[in-house]
């Protein structure tokens, strides 16, 4: 049964280019093959697009993008929530293709569903609230007049780690100000996308408003897009190095840019914490989709009175994991992303040990088919290890013990990236000098999952550049003019 729903649902799946509202070949016929990486079998081919297909797509934006701007708040609010209950009805469809592309646990692609569709949720209610203000200018000679205004076409860049989510994190609040756009999908995980452009065109949004292409040749067919004067704002979710090009490529027009880089997050347990409250935080943290997620805790800095019970309960819990294809019961470790991801997980584990970390459990792949590393815990990591200094986008939970405070926010801030942190302290106090002594963007008090449609998702330094969600969101798309006129009285 389980095989035949699958087989059906990647019938379903578009494997064309969504441009103008139209599916439609590549140019030339090309095609790229969407692998499963728990078997690395084929599971669908698609289009493959070239740089023509990525200017037709900017062509459809840009012809759509003033009616779409004109198209009153309200209507473009109700689109997005006829987007949100078309995707409750659809979220077993939506849960089993990101299980079959990236490999996730199906429990885990239910939930990525529940927080995408969130996002549409959200922005359809934030659509109508993208106001200004009107007031005398302080010499009262004058009115001031500040509004808001689409920024115009935009080009999204979405990751493979969470198919879903990042498609809806920036299209919701991209439609919800009035921008159309282009989006292009991680070639590893492209079905979900696809599939969620058909939703949008059942849930009645206008054609050109949204236009997708699917790619293996993402720096041909997306430079000339960026370079393209009509565009008017890039937003990239992925790797540091990446967003670096992107950035230097978005000069050249002064675009408006949104950059969810790399992170390494730090999670700091002193001494005075819940230690059972750290485990079950430190689980969510690290294990989430794999470890395969930027907010994934990196560096788990323990104070070294409670780092041995620590490595005592996480192993333990770990050695109770079963790994597996996703769409197996009970499975909660599915398979890396591909060959890189467990050549790198293996690497660092490897550094790891070669400088003296204990190795508590796993640290070897999987047999068999598939990409799959199995969950892994390393204790007693030295300072200069690999680990503590890439991000490991792995299931590997790393610990470096600590003893006071101060080498505590140190180790934490030795890094470039500051995306999210989270600290486990019962001290109020401690917990506030927290928030003011670490530098990353983000944090969690206590909590192992931070992400909220409701908040604004972002990070310091080499960590990004604006923010998504939130009421911070929708201003990523809205541009400001300020008018001034007379004084009506005289």
């Amino acid at each position: 049964m389980t095989e035949n729903r699958e087989t059906q649902l990647l019938a379903d799946v578009p494997d064309g280019l969504f441009i103008g509202g139209e599916w439609r070949p590549a140019a030339g016929g090309a095609t790229l093959r969407v692998i499963d990486p728990s078997t690395g079998e084929v599971v669908k081919e698609i289009a493959d697009a070239r740089a023509e297909d990525g200017a037709a797509a900017l062509d459809a934006a840009v012809d759509a993008a003033a009616d779409w701007a004109a198209t009153p708040a309200r209507q473009r609010g109700e689109i997005l929530r006829r987007a949100f209950d078309l995707l409750q009805e659809r979220k077993e469809d939506f849960a089993l293709l990101m299980t079959i592309e990236m490999g996730k646990p199906l429990a885990e692609a239910r939930g990525e569903v529940v927080y995408g569709g969130e996002f549409l949720r959200w922005f359809s209610e934030e659509a109508v609230r993208a106001t200004g203000r009107y007031g005398a200018n302080p010499e009262g000679t004058g009115r001031m007049i500040v509004s808001q205004h689409p920024v115009g076409p935009c080009f999204l860049i979405t990751p493979w780690n969470f198919p879903l989510a990042m498609a809806t994190r920036k299209i919701a609040p991209a439609l919800a100000a009035g921008c159309t756009v282009v989006i292009k999908p991680a070639e590893l995980t492209p079905l979900t996308t696809l599939y969620f452009a058909k939703l949008l065109q059942d849930a009645g949004l206008p054609a050109g408003v949204v236009n997708v292409f699917t790619t293996s040749t993402s720096g041909a067919v997306s430079e000339p897009i960026i370079r393209d004067p009509r565009l008017r704002k890039l937003s990239f979710t992925g790797s540091t190095p990446v967003g670096v090009k992107l950035l230097e490529q978005a000069a050249g027009g002064v675009l408006r840019t949104s950059m969810e880089l790399g992170g390494n997050a730090p999670f700091v347990i002193f001494d005075d914490a819940d230690l059972d409250k750290a485990v079950e935080g430190a689980m969510a943290a690290k294990f989430r989709n794999i470890g395969q997620a930027c907010t994934a805790a990196n560096r788990f800095i323990v104070h070294r009175s409670i780092a041995d019970e620590f490595a005592r309960r996480v192993t333990e819990r770990v050695q109770g994991f079963r790994m597996g294809r996703g769409t197996e019961d009970g499975v909660t470790i599915g398979p890396l992303i591909d060959d890189r991801a467990v050549a790198k997980a293996e690497a660092l584990v490897k550094d790891a040990v070669d400088r003296g970390a204990i190795l508590r459990t796993g640290g070897r792949r999987g047999d068999g088919a598939g990409t799959f590393y199995e969950a892994t815990v390393v204790s007693d990591v030295a300072e200069g290890s690999d680990i503590l200094r890439e991000e490991i986008f792995g299931p590997v939970l790393a610990i470096v013990p600590f003893d006071d405070e101060d080498e505590a926010v140190r180790l934490a801030n030795d890094t470039e990236y500051g995306l999210v942190s989270y600290v486990y302290t019962e001290s109020l106090a401690r917990g506030q000098r927290m928030i003011e002594r670490l530098e990353t963007g983000m944090m969690g008090l206590n909590v192992g999952v931070v992400s909220n449609a409701a908040a604004p998702f972002g990070g310091w330094k080499m960590s990004g550049l604006g923010r998504e969600g939130g009421a911070e969101g929708i201003h990523e798309y809205l541009q400001t003019k300020y008018t001034l006129t007379p004084n009506p009285f005289g």
